[in-house]
């Protein structure tokens, strides 16, 4: 039975806070002037005024508590009901307008309940709206509630005055049995979630995060609801502990509830129309169209939810999209792409720039006791169509799945892989280096998108959308002695020997073969054991191709490193080579924190300084997540050179300018390859049959498609890959 309880009028817009939870000597209104911080001073209703007021069929329970600026205008309010302290700005006779909707400036057909309203407001037809502070221009039509309780919290993950902690939101990200759960709170950045979603068995740590989160928000009982300048809300049927920054757009939203939607502006938040909000967050500069469901989600700036998108127990990273699907229980990176009505994405790690294509299943149960599993995929992750991906998972940076059921875990190691099935020999089929034998133009053009398309305002965490960076070329260093291993195996299995091979005579042998580009290599059968948790097959194909390139990569990638961050560097100058070449990290393993590639070593001390006291904030952690993106050039570098040392077994002190030189040289012709290579492989979309067949010739597919030499990331491309060159042969000669 529903439980309706009476009060006498008279109290209607009264008592907002528990006498209880009210500090000695303060009243109920004192959070709500400390929230409106207008400098209008407000002064009571004249008696012509009342009458004025009356006159146009409007009520008040007290017109005493009626407060107006000097510049309030009676004849704009019309028809209106006001229950408890209502302060009201100036109101002038003229109209405002956003896209097409003119609407008189004033109060009309409402029913109002204790709210401050600022300059020049319209709410017309708001059937109730209840202990909200509206800021100035604010257009408020066809609300049927709108409502602050209390106890808001605004989606954040804290627990106010007197409340149990059963009451607290979490984002049990990650996995569904809730173990990675996180508390959002408004301004937690990707590394944030990532960082408080793993190291679970170190309960100070845990302890210490959800003390920030606590203590980021008051939690005294009786903030308002509030309204930014400029704000659109039209045709929307429930909000409610809604906080709303400046010049946000609502229109036909059904259900908004217990949120902080952020927005400025010069990075305005929309939200269209049948979308459903609960328990979360939105960032600035976010769009949420057309029947969109989200609970107990947290939206980085700039991301979009469309058609229909259900985002339920995520965290949605910035500069990403996700329409038409399906997504439970992740936490996904920044730039992720997931466009295609069938898609379901489930209990996942993915560490950004991802696209997952239609009828991607990436994430399911279906082959556990429960819900329990993880999938962990690296940065550069691409589902193909309808790819079906079983927990538990683990996949390498740039890992590409070609269409195909996977029916077993997977557990990829090798970098920029492509994984398929070969149905007719029942075998999975690992292609490592993949892009760069066949589609350079995607890869460099995917690094060269998701950085101009990276429109954060703050910048807190340094995104990294570079394919080569430390986590891949990381995992590349550690793929060269894997694929020695593989090789000289499958040549001992096919030329076995009377004595025992040990695993340095292996990977020797496999090294020696793969070195030397030997013939015999393209004989073997080259085969892994462990990628997959079934018994077939996991054949490892071009592995020469892969060794080759990888090799290439670790030479090439701390020269990349000088061009990018130190172009105008005078090599002659020794102390500067000893500085990036000298006292080197070991090529450890780096942690991609919420996009924001961080050495281990500093994660480590970040974490102490954490359970030590030194940080004691969400601000002061992501001051230090600044202080890595500023040290993040000179730290990028030295790793480069310090894993191209360690594949190559230099000794750093014995470094030299011969080797430096050789190094350069090596540089300029691998770049001209891929520049080239990046041409050839969007040429042969151009030169293939069965594409150009739906044209009547070359030039009306060129009229559809644009020409290849017109293509604005092609000219671009070849442009810093002549300007890299350049400056190699600087680099040179500075020698």
């Amino acid at each position: 039975m529903n439980k309706i309880s009476r009060h006498p009028l008279s109290t209607l817009g009264y008592k907002f806070i528990d006498p209880k939870y009210l500090p000695d000597g303060a009243d109920e209104y004192y959070l709500r002037n400390k929230q409106n911080r207008t400098k209008t001073v407000f002064r009571n209703l004249n008696a012509s005024e009342i009458e004025q007021l009356v006159r146009n069929q409007n009520q008040a329970d007290d017109w005493n508590k009626i407060f107006v600026s000097d510049a309030f205008n009676p004849e704009l309010v019309k028809n209106c009901k006001f229950f408890g302290l209502v302060r009201i700005g100036k109101l002038e006779p003229f109209f405002l307008e956003y896209h097409n909707l003119r609407m008189p400036v004033g109060l009309y057909n409402s029913h109002i309940i204790s709210c401050d309203i600022g300059d020049n407001v319209i709410i017309d037809n708001v059937n109730y709206l209840s202990h909200y502070i509206i800021g100035d221009e604010v257009v408020l039509v066809n609300i049927n509630e709108m409502s602050t309780t209390s106890h808001a919290k605004f989606g954040n993950g804290i627990v106010k005055e007197g409340e149990s902690e059963e009451v607290r939101i979490w984002l049990e990200l990650c996995n569904e049995n809730g173990g990675r759960k996180v508390a959002p709170f408004s301004g937690m950045l990707p590394g944030d979630a990532w960082m408080w979603s793993r190291h679970r068995t170190d309960t100070l740590f845990q302890s210490k995060l959800l003390e920030f989160t606590q203590n980021e928000f008051d939690v005294k009982r009786g903030y308002y609801g509030k309204v930014g300048n400029r704000c659109i809300i039209k045709n929307t049927l429930i909000i409610k502990d809604v906080w709303f920054g400046s010049d946000a757009y609502i229109k036909g939203a059904n259900k908004l509830k217990n949120l902080t939607i952020h927005s400025t502006a010069n990075a305005s938040t929309q939200i269209g129309e049948s979308c459903e909000l609960v328990n979360g967050i939105v960032s600035e500069g976010c769009t949420i169209f057309y029947g969109v469901k989200a609970v107990r989600f947290l939206m980085a700036a700039q991301s979009q939810l469309k058609y229909g998108a259900r985002l339920i127990n995520s965290y949605l990273g910035s500069n990403a999209t996700i329409s038409c699907c399906e997504v439970l229980n992740s936490l996904i990176f920044p730039s992720h792409e997931q466009h295609h009505n069938n898609s379901f994405l489930c209990a996942a790690l993915i560490q950004g720039q991802s696209n997952m294509a239609a009828g991607a299943t990436v994430g399911s149960n279906h082959n556990s006791r429960g819900a329990d599993g993880e999938i962990i995929a690296g940065r550069g992750f691409w589902p193909g169509l309808c790819v079906s991906l079983k927990h538990n998972s683990r996949l390498a940076t740039f890992t590409i799945v070609a269409k195909g059921d996977y029916p077993a875990e997977l557990d990829i190691p090798l970098p920029f892989s492509l994984i398929s099935n070969d149905v007719t020999h029942d075998e999975l089929v690992v292609m490592p280096a993949y892009w760069f034998q066949y589609n350079m133009y995607a890869l460099s053009r995917n690094a060269w998108k998701y950085k101009a398309r990276d429109k954060r305002i703050e910048k807190f965490q340094r995104l990294e959308f570079d394919f080569l960076a430390p986590d891949s070329m990381v995992e590349v260093l550690q793929s060269i002695p894997l694929m020695e291993e593989l090789c000289g195996k499958a040549y001992f299995n096919k030329y076995p020997t009377e004595q025992e091979q040990s695993i340095q005579s292996i990977k020797q042998k496999g090294k020696e073969l793969l070195s030397s580009k030997a013939p015999v290599v393209r004989e073997l059968d080259v085969f892994a054991s462990g990628w997959e948790n079934s018994k077939r097959k996991i054949r490892v194909i071009k592995i020469i191709e892969a060794y080759t390139q990888f090799k290439q990569l670790i030479h090439y990638y701390p020269v990349y490193c000088l061009t990018e961050y130190y172009s105008q560097a005078d090599l002659k100058d020794e102390k500067f080579l000893q500085d990036i070449t000298q006292n080197l990290p070991a090529p450890d393993k780096w942690i991609n924190l919420g996009g924001q590639l961080v050495p281990k070593q500093s994660m480590d001390q970040l974490i102490a300084d954490v359970k030590e006291g030194v940080i004691n904030s969400w601000k002061e952690l992501h001051d230090r997540y600044k202080v890595f993106g500023n040290a993040y050039e000179e730290a990028k570098t030295k790793h480069a050179f310090a894993i191209a040392f360690s594949d190559n077994g230099i000794n750093p002190k014995e470094f030299n300018k011969d080797q430096l030189q050789q190094m350069l040289e090596d540089s300029k012709i691998f770049r001209q390859s891929m520049s080239e290579n990046i041409y050839t492989s969007r040429k042969k979309d151009y030169d293939n049959p069965f594409r150009n067949m739906v044209y009547a010739d070359e030039k009306e597919r060129d009229a559809v498609l644009g020409a290849l030499e017109d293509n604005g990331f092609i000219q671009t491309e070849k442009k810093e890959t002549e300007t890299f060159i350049q400056q190699i042969d600087q680099l040179l000669m500075d020698l």
